[in-house]
């Protein structure tokens, strides 16, 4: 199942199977554990967000839907959600049992300096998610020139002769649109 994607993992888990949900959970224990040390610095606490938001993933398998985002931005958003809870209120969670199998904990000779890049990674998962989602409210027009260079590397001189459009009209979209972006994603609370 080493193979499969993430969302392919994630039919199977809707339909209660135990080795996809291994998987997902092989592959992203240490970054969800790293994202909740990043935000917490606290390793029992981290810890304890992790499992929960596997109990989660779980659960709540069959409410997972590919067009509002990828796996990884999914996981990570409850991950990062519960960690923020349990910052502001200071306090632990009420552990769900995960499937038998799945109570590992993780290992004692884990190096969070290692994970802080991992967590590094999946904060720009989520930021990542963050512009998508901003992206989609603006016209076809600027978005389509927000993706040609920043998504596909093309210069506005490219894109002008590529699509035969006034390189005017080019830096005219590509500003207006950065500017929306802009406004959208500070009324997010997006930093940098």
């Amino acid at each position: 199942m080493n193979d499969f994607s993430d969302e392919q993992l994630m039919i199977l888990v809707s339909k209660q199977d135990v080795a996809a949900y291994k998987t997902l959970y092989e592959r992203y224990k240490r970054s969800v554990l790293g994202l909740s040390y990043k935000i917490l610095g606290d390793r029992a606490a981290a810890e304890e967000i992790m499992q929960e938001t596997f109990w989660r993933i779980w659960h709540n398998a069959a409410s997972f839907n590919t067009q509002r985002g990828s796996f990884p931005n999914w996981m990570f958003g409850i991950a990062r959600n519960l960690s923020i809870d349990i910052a502001r209120r200071g306090q632990k969670i009420k552990m769900q049992a995960l499937p038998d199998l799945y109570q590992e904990r993780a290992e004692a000779n884990l190096s969070y300096q290692d994970d802080h890049d991992v967590a590094d990674a999946a904060l720009s998962l989520l930021r990542h998610e963050q512009v998508h989602l901003a992206m989609t409210h603006l016209p076809d027009e600027q978005r389509e020139v927000v993706e040609w260079i920043y998504f596909q590397g093309k210069t506005r001189r490219e894109i002008a002769q590529e699509y035969d459009i006034p390189f005017g009209t080019i830096n005219t979209r590509a500003r207006l649109a950065l500017d929306k972006l802009k406004r959208a994603l500070e009324a997010q609370g997006f930093e940098d």
